[in-house]
């Protein structure tokens, strides 16, 4: 295994390819959160559906009717779902990021990721130190 640090590297390339970096996980974690939203709300309507079914067992007809006639399976924003949402996030932004983000790490630092925590790493450890070791083969 190679020096994920790259000291060959320049220390503002480093720090810039770290800051794209942060800026991907973010992203990360934004489409994380927008898949619970998705898991969520289709959750929601099947809890809705059964309360629908529920008013009407106990005689609510009209307000079961009108539950289901404009909640259930209803557009979560502007003719779409939330599957939609999703694939259109997924489509237009996340893989555009991703996609940037693998075009700047190929052409800077040969494709290594983490070269930032990788350099952190190897100031914060405890050369000769159990547990504290570079990598394999590094030490």
């Amino acid at each position: 295994m190679t020096d994920r640090s790259r000291p060959d590297l320049d220390d503002d390339v480093v720090t810039a390819l770290g800051k794209l970096s942060e800026s991907l996980e973010t992203v990360e974690q934004a489409r994380g959160l927008l898949y619970g939203f998705h898991q969520l709300t289709g959750k929601a309507d099947r809890l809705l559906q059964e309360a629908v079914e529920q008013f009407r067992a106990a005689g609510q007809t009209e307000l079961a009717d009108t539950l289901e006639r404009d909640l259930v399976g209803r557009n979560v924003i502007a003719d779409r779902w939330t599957f939609q949402v999703v694939e259109d996030f997924d489509a237009s932004y996340w893989s555009a990021f991703r996609e940037a983000d693998q075009r700047a790490r190929d052409q800077l630092s040969g494709g290594d990721r983490h070269v930032l925590e990788a350099r952190m790493k190897q100031r914060e450890r405890t050369v000769g130190h159990p547990r504290h070791e570079a990598g394999p083969a590094l030490d």
